[in-house]
């Protein structure tokens, strides 16, 4: 039996360029400055990426994941790469925190009390996709400034680094069924 269409986002490349373009003035406007951006992998290595054109920063990365083939996702992410070999680097320093998207906030706020433990001196938070739904955890008071590229409904996320197929990704983009794009079309 046929599923029903499920709502849903598919953003271009162009999109996320635009989007993390405008984020990224939005922290050049705020005034702090980072010593380094932190990647969470694997959603967060392209857009750090992006925002590094724009920011002139070093990247680093950590990699989690909560997923697993056969099982639920877990409430505390597995560490598969950590600062095993630059937590002495980051002491004291300021972080740009980057992922894609904050879903439930569950990696993300895990992710970030954990780098607390490593002593930087700040800690900021740039989210590509805010889902506008109630989240798992809030922000720790020590977040100086969280930055968010869009705010979207809680609708599933095609982003073009998950795609098998990226020309047909980049084809239908725009112009997939159910949802009107966060800021109009290019």
């Amino acid at each position: 039996m046929p599923q029903p269409a499920q709502q849903r986002y598919r953003f271009s490349y162009a999109d996320i360029h635009h989007t993390l373009g405008l984020a990224a003035q939005e922290v050049i406007e705020s005034g702090l400055e980072f010593d380094y951006i932190l990647a969470i992998g694997g959603g967060g290595y392209i857009p750090a990426r992006i925002l590094r054109t724009y920011l002139n920063r070093p990247i680093l990365s950590v990699a989690l994941s909560r997923y697993s083939d056969d099982a639920p996702p877990s409430d505390t992410p597995l560490k598969l790469q950590w600062t095993e070999g630059f937590a002495e680097a980051i002491r004291g320093k300021r972080l740009l925190v980057v992922d894609d998207v904050d879903d439930q906030r569950t990696t993300l706020a895990w992710c970030l009390n954990e780098l607390n433990h490593e002593s930087p001196s700040a800690l900021s938070v740039l989210v590509l996709h805010d889902k506008n739904k109630p989240k798992n955890a809030e922000y720790p008071d020590y977040v100086d400034r969280v930055f968010v590229g869009q705010r979207i409904e809680d609708y599933w996320v095609e982003y073009p680094w998950d795609a098998l197929d990226i020309y047909g990704h980049e084809e239908t983009a725009q112009g997939l069924v159910d949802v009107e794009m966060p800021y109009g079309s290019h």
